[in-house]
């Protein structure tokens, strides 16, 4: 990471959810649950690398984590971001998966190097990049930063590498869905039930198998964008990474391409550039196509999401208010892509 001072259907999709099984990453939570909840001191970086112990460590909070805690810290030894996973984040997050992820995105020179991984103790540590901005909403609005924005996302999807994670958007709803109830958490103003229906009947007409799914991060929001600047690109591999890969894993391309668009929210002439800069004019209209048949899946797993937050995380967020509009978003879609396309489900 890098940072800166936030009833299934039969097919491929019921085979992925039956083989599903949660698995912990290592972590044994009671620890990271005391490291999330205690004050962060040069005595806890000591303890996470102790190769700085009794050497000065400036500590920044970092802005822009909803999920985990964030920390910058800063020694003769090095510059590096300190991630506290959240409370039980394990529910739905693979520490390993995301490891994994994180080392071979920094080989393909998207991502920063982990510094130390340490499941144990519910953290993983990675360089800090401080030549750089992080984007903005805004910024997606900027055309002439659009072959910036989309040179690290070709990279990942054209990359040939294997993550450990299978992120088929329908069953990953239907996961969420299924944690949700666990909790015993009723939200009876949505009809979740109803909505993953539709999802079930649009995962059938978009029909792409998990054997054609490339590496993705699965959450391209433009916080995890970070540009290097101008003068401070020879020094870097690439000039823009890409943060925060705990949701990556093998899923298709469209899904990554339309999650970005349901975060960065803009303007429909704005996403056909991106696109054509994306796929350089080969099968414009097919990607676009495919893209927007995949938008109403994000909404609805980050809706899903943000319940979930709202009953087990620790950090003050308004996780109600944050979903909501990502619901309404999805339903919006769906009745879009009857229009546009004929699609109804």
């Amino acid at each position: 990471m890098i940072a800166t001072s936030v009833p299934p259907a039969a097919g491929p999709a019921t085979d992925s959810l039956n083989r599903f099984r949660p698995k912990k990453g290592g972590i044994d939570m009671s620890t990271a649950t005391r490291l999330l909840d205690q004050e962060f001191t040069q005595e806890v970086c000591y303890e996470l690398l102790p190769e700085w112990k009794g050497i000065d460590v400036r500590i920044s909070k970092l802005s822009g984590g909803i999920t985990n805690k964030l920390y910058r810290i800063q020694s003769e030894k090095g510059d590096c971001t300190v991630r506290i996973y959240g409370d039980k984040t394990d529910l739905f997050i693979n520490r390993d998966d995301e490891a994994h992820a994180i080392r071979e995105m920094s080989k393909i020179g998207v991502s920063s190097n982990i510094v130390k991984y340490l499941p144990e103790k519910g953290v993983t540590i990675v360089e800090f990049i401080d030549d750089a901005i992080v984007l903005t909403n805004d910024h997606f609005l900027d055309a002439s930063l659009y072959p910036k924005i989309v040179e690290p996302i070709q990279k990942i999807h054209t990359s040939g590498v294997n993550l450990e994670r299978i992120f088929n958007p329908l069953v990953e709803v239907m996961k969420m869905s299924a944690i949700l109830k666990r909790l015993n958490a009723d939200y009876p103003e949505f009809d979740i039930a109803g909505t993953i229906q539709r999802l079930i009947k649009l995962s059938s007409i978009i029909n792409i198998p998990e054997s054609e799914y490339t590496s993705c991060h699965n959450d391209l929001l433009a916080d995890n964008f970070i540009l290097i600047n101008e003068d401070a690109v020879p020094k870097y591999d690439s000039r823009m990474y890409i943060i925060d890969w705990e949701y990556a894993g093998m899923a298709p391309k469209y899904y990554d391409i339309a999650d970005m668009f349901q975060e960065v929210l803009v303007p429909r002439e704005a996403e056909k550039q991106i696109v054509e800069a994306y796929c350089a004019g080969h099968k414009f209209e097919h990607v676009l196509y495919l893209i927007d048949l995949f938008k109403p899946f994000p909404d609805i797993y980050w809706f899903l999401w943000s319940l979930i937050q709202l009953n087990i995380s620790k950090i003050e967020f308004d996780y109600y208010n944050y979903g909501k509009p990502k619901y309404e978003t999805a339903l919006e879609n769906l009745k879009l892509i009857k229009k546009k396309y004929g699609v109804a489900v």
